[in-house]
């Protein structure tokens, strides 16, 4: 028996391989069949690596700040995701995206250099058994 849905074991495969476009897709069908607020935010979260790659500062600022707003209530481990890992990481790249000049004709490193690549890991140890997602 598999302990995660397989669209969201497919969600972190994608997503731990730079394949974020693509992540964010394969929970698009589950989330708006299930309005998993949780799927949402991980969409979004997925989303914010899709605009490093893109280096779109803007973007990055913002669905950054959509994903920890969505996943804001949840525990610190939810289906197996480490959920404070993504919320403090989230944060420290929205620190460093802030704190980058402004200035368009400044010579800059794009995004997908300057930010270390997150990846995201199920542990069936963080899996606490009732979450929504699992029905």
């Amino acid at each position: 028996m598999t302990l995660f849905p397989e669209p969201l074991r497919r969600f972190v495969q994608l997503f731990n391989e730079a394949e974020f476009w693509e992540s964010h897709e394969v929970l698009e069908g589950p989330w708006r069949e299930t309005g998993s607020a949780f799927y949402h935010g991980l969409i979004l979260w997925a989303s914010a690596w899709v605009h490093v790659q893109r280096n779109n500062t803007h973007g990055i600022q913002a669905q950054i700040g959509k994903a920890l707003r969505a996943l804001e209530g949840f525990p610190d481990h939810y289906l197996g995701i480490d959920v404070a890992a993504i919320r403090a990481r989230g944060q420290v790249v929205r620190g460093q995206v802030l704190a980058a000049p402004t200035d368009k004709t400044a010579d800059q490193e794009p995004w997908i250099r300057r930010l270390a690549l997150p990846e995201l890991e199920l542990d069936p140890a963080r899996l606490r058994g009732d979450e929504t997602e699992l029905e």
